[in-house]
């Protein structure tokens, strides 16, 4: 069997990052497939490391603006699937235009489907982005063969939008790369804990509407004013108005610098390091498809205070300490429960690192080629490999 796979409009963030480790730990002829074609811009095609069963195809319009790539997968897609023979097509961006069969989507964004998180922006480009996206993952998610999902949360949510899927469907999380395992450390005691040496809050994220990075903010100056020594690191890109926000809330707490700063993005092969020199994680996102760095951080062997909403708690389970996103005094005491109790610290650090330990891109990979073997067999068009049970 031959799989095709659009990469029309992954080229950057967690869909990038899921393509390459997907296709760096992948044997698929272990589900039965001798070809894998990528169709993708220069860019992506050359993050993808070569392998002896990866055929790239790159197009001029890949590494153009988003009506050319819409053009591409409406005119160019099906043809490029016909012409390789393919099977079945991947389609891990979500949207689809080819009208090639049959085909597999990936749901790895839910904020379309979410509208309260997409009020957020109000009236601007963004929302209305993700808006078009909830139409056409929509439309592809019904018509498609398979949808995979990363969480039994962000399926529910997905299909409460889009009505039962007609085709079939399974959850296959993500993994995460070995560099990330830091087995956790001995814990220092409150009493350890200065300010020549503080408690290192770390959050990576990227600097948006629904990440609350302002909260955090808030909450570590609470606790600062309440005597705990705590220092707050905040790791990522930025949406502009997001970044605003919490510019000015940093103005505000502490315009000096002395314990908030704000580092803007570290390079993906260089974040290890990061969570390295942390001593407790935080998350305070409050719409996630998956969890990508709290797994990071789960893996990194932190202890990890996060947030009850969207599809944390089903990847953190009784691991972390949990509050409400929108609530600093909430940040501020699941923290200084962590800071109080080094047996907790601990605890939570050793809970997240053992289920951190289940995730792998192999399993990952290894679940996706059989998926996309079984679908190709409902179809008559194949014969699976493996069984997967159905979500």
């Amino acid at each position: 069997m031959i799989v095709c796979i659009d990469a029309s409009n992954i080229r950057s963030g967690g869909g990038l990052n899921h393509l390459v480790e997907l296709l760096r730990a992948a044997d698929p002829r272990r589900q039965g497939f001798e070809r894998v074609i990528v169709g993708g811009g220069s860019e992506t095609l050359s993050s993808i490391a070569d392998r002896d069963w990866l055929e790239k195809v790159a197009h001029p319009w890949l590494d153009r603006a988003l009506p050319f790539r819409i053009l591409w997968q409406r005119l160019k897609l099906k043809r490029l699937a016909e012409h390789s023979r393919s099977d079945i097509l991947f389609l891990p961006g979500g949207s689809d235009a080819s009208g090639f069969r049959p085909a597999v989507a990936m749901s790895q964004n839910l904020l379309p489907f979410e509208w309260r998180e997409l009020r957020r922006y109000g009236l601007s480009w963004p929302a209305v982005k993700q808006a078009i996206l909830r139409v056409t993952q929509s439309r592809t998610f019904r018509q498609a063969d398979g949808v995979l999902f990363l969480t039994r949360y962000a399926q529910d949510r997905v299909v409460e939008v889009t009505g039962k899927l007609r085709g079939r469907t399974a959850v296959v999380p993500h993994g995460i790369e070995s560099r990330f395992s830091f087995a956790p450390r001995v814990q220092r005691t409150a009493q350890e804990f200065t300010s020549s040496n503080p408690c290192r809050l770390l959050y990576v994220s990227t600097v948006d509407v629904y990440k609350h990075q302002w909260h955090v903010a808030e909450a570590t100056a609470q606790l600062r004013a309440s005597g705990v020594p705590v220092t707050l690191d905040l790791i990522g890109g930025a949406y502009a108005p997001a970044l605003e926000r919490l510019s000015e809330t940093l103005r505000q707490l502490d315009p000096a610098g002395h314990f908030i700063r704000y580092e803007g993005p570290v390079p993906h092969e260089k974040l290890h390091r990061v969570y390295a020199a942390a001593d407790i994680g935080i998350f305070a996102s409050s719409c996630e498809t998956f969890g990508q760095i709290m797994l990071e951080t789960m893996s990194a062997g932190l202890p990890l205070a996060c947030s009850r909403r969207s599809a944390m708690s089903e990847i953190l389970g009784e691991a972390g300490v949990y509050f409400d996103p929108e609530r600093p005094d909430e940040i501020a005491a699941a923290i200084r429960g962590l800071i109080e109790s080094t047996e907790q610290r601990a605890t939570r650090a050793q809970a997240g690192f053992e289920l951190a330990r289940k995730f792998s891109w192999a399993r990952c990979a290894d679940e996706t080629f059989a998926f996309l073997a079984e679908t190709c067999g409902e179809r008559g068009d194949g014969e699976p490999a493996t069984r997967l049970r159905d979500s």
